[in-house]
């Protein structure tokens, strides 16, 4: 039986409970729980046993989660590997140019292509790996840290190896000179990335993209030589028979993945064949993405003949059937919500909505007669929780009823809620019953589902679902929320992808969001909605700047 299971969606901490599953439950870094009030109510609303925190939190961040963390529940730290360029769960930058959600592990990594502004052209958004190798030391005075986590998607067992082995050196002598020295030349040989400490330190934080580097995974042993017909590289690291190569990146002409047949010295000559499709580029890298030295395959054969004496299992099949909620029956009025990011001038009689914050909450007369429907941001930092929390209590104070919480977390600054519409938001990604079931459960109202569901199941959700819904209908929805922007990048400025999708980045408090210049529009599928029983019409209304051109 496995130890544990890690989950995002709410549902699914639900569904593991119902089945009796006698293991810990994990919440995963794409929860989006990373500030100190959320821990208690994870703990509390959800029974989890550990949280594991974003990427993007510095030590002092980390410590201060740490000394607020309920008993019961473990953090879990990242120390190394791949670093989305934007925040885990906040990201939809695949969906729009892939079709295939990040939420669900299907990412195509749209964010490593190129992109070109103000006619320069460079993977502006291609972070390099996290690596807070030495200093994960510090994350050993922290009791409630309970694991170091290494991400590892698509990894081979040279990477598992070499990254394990070196964390591992450091856990346990890392203030042996000698270790880290090892320990180091292990992940340099890892086939990683190049690597940064990013914000662990916040006294020297680091930006992760990095314009001088490249950012293709692994290690690079040459470039493409030669005439079209007979391309070779002259290697630059000893390669070994069974090493795979990947040629080119993946977005460009040429891009194919090699395993060699025989070995090449450092200095040596490999002729690369190629399919009459994929001829590599003249001066297109080459990089090493995995190895399989005979110690390791040794250890992994050893590792097979222990497995295969293990008697196999043989469970009859599931009768399992989860528990559903009971949907609602009582329709409430209809409602169109347009959100501005700041107040307009007169509200309409059905209400507004507006993004929360401090300089919009002054600016909004107490006992309206239309309801303003305050807007949490997607992310809160340690170090903004204070403040969200204030304006909040600003709002409610100027007589403020209505709130959507872009994370279920955020219920965390109601002291009661009693009296309020408390609505969970779309960056909620709300997308089945039993997750809407859970959001209720620690006293949101009503819920904005996920803008990533299929048509069936916008039309389904809502005969299942405990609690009113209501949908993003139009507007600028983001590519992505992020912490940190390459110095080359201008903000409102235009950018392109290689087919030409232009995007823009905006900042607001200290996130930055990516926005498509295209908008969602489901209006013509509005008088379906309504049937199918949706109750909340939104409409995201953001300034546009001047050099985009929205299709």
């Amino acid at each position: 039986k496995p130890d544990a299971v890690i989950v995002q969606d709410l549902a699914l901490v639900q569904l593991v409970k119902q089945t009796g599953f006698s293991g810990e439950i994990h919440l995963s870094t794409l929860a989006n729980a990373g500030f100190s009030a959320a821990l208690q109510v994870i703990r509390q609303k959800l029974e989890v046993d550990r949280v594991v925190l974003p990427r993007e939190l510095n030590i002092d961040e980390i410590k201060q989660l740490a000394a607020v963390c309920p008993p019961g529940l473990g953090l879990e730290v990242f120390v190394h590997g791949a670093l989305c360029y934007a925040v885990s769960g906040r990201c939809y930058w695949s969906s729009y140019m892939g079709g295939k959600s990040g939420l669900r592990g299907r990412c195509v990594q749209p964010c490593r292509r190129q992109y070109s502004q103000s006619n320069q052209k460079n993977r502006y958004f291609s972070c390099q790996d996290l690596s807070v190798d030495v200093l994960a030391k510090v994350l050993l005075s922290i009791p409630q840290v309970r694991a170091w986590k290494i991400e590892g998607r698509k990894k081979g067992p040279h990477y598992v190896y070499y990254t394990a082995c070196a964390y591992r050196m450091l856990r346990d002598h890392g203030q042996d000179a000698q270790t880290k020295k090892a320990a180091l030349q292990m992940l340099s040989q890892a086939l990683g990335r190049p690597g940064t400490h990013y914000n662990f330190l916040p006294q020297r934080p680091q930006n992760p993209v990095n314009l001088s580097y490249q950012t293709g995974s692994g290690l690079l042993v040459g470039r493409i030589k030669g005439s079209g017909q007979r391309p070779y590289l002259i290697a630059r690291e000893e390669l070994l028979a069974g090493d795979v190569l990947r040629l080119g990146y993946e977005d460009e002409a040429g891009h194919s993945i090699k395993r060699i047949g025989r070995s090449v010295p450092k200095g040596g000559r490999l002729d690369v064949s190629f399919s009459s499709k994929k001829a590599p580029v003249k001066g297109a890298p080459v990089f090493l993405t995995d190895r399989r030295e005979k110690a390791l395959v040794d250890m992994i054969s050893d590792l097979e003949k222990t497995l295969g004496q293990i008697p196999e299992s043989r469970n009859p099949a599931s009768s399992f059937k989860p528990r559903l909620p009971a949907g609602i029956s009582k329709k409430a009025r209809m409602l169109d919500l347009p959100v501005y990011r700041k107040p307009t001038g007169s509200i309409p009689r059905g209400g507004v909505g507006l993004w929360l914050s401090g300089q919009s909450v002054k600016k909004i007369a107490a006992k309206m007669k239309s309801p303003v429907w305050w807007w949490l941001p997607p992310v809160v930092w340690p170090d903004n929780e204070i403040e969200i929390r204030s304006q909040v209590e600003m709002a409610i104070k100027k007589g403020a009823r209505h709130f959507v919480l872009n994370a279920p977390w955020q219920i965390a600054f109601f002291k009661k809620q009693e009296g309020f519409h408390l609505w969970a938001g779309p960056f909620c990604n709300l997308a089945n019953p039993l997750a809407i079931a859970a959001v209720k459960s620690m006293g949101l109202t009503g819920a904005i589902v996920s803008p990533e569901l299929g048509r069936e199941d916008y039309l389904q959700l809502p005969q299942q679902s405990p609690i009113p819904l209501g949908v993003v209908i139009a507007g600028s929805w983001p590519l992505c929320v992020a912490r940190s922007l390459a110095e080359d990048v201008k903000l409102y400025k235009a950018f392109s992808s290689p087919r030409g999708e232009q995007a823009w980045v905006a900042k607001y408090g200290s996130d930055y969001w990516v926005y498509p210049n295209w908008k969602i529009d489901l209006k013509h599928h509005k008088k379906l909605l309504e049937r199918a029983g949706y109750q909340l019409f939104v409409d995201l209304i953001e300034p546009i700047p001047q050099t985009v051109k929205l299709k």
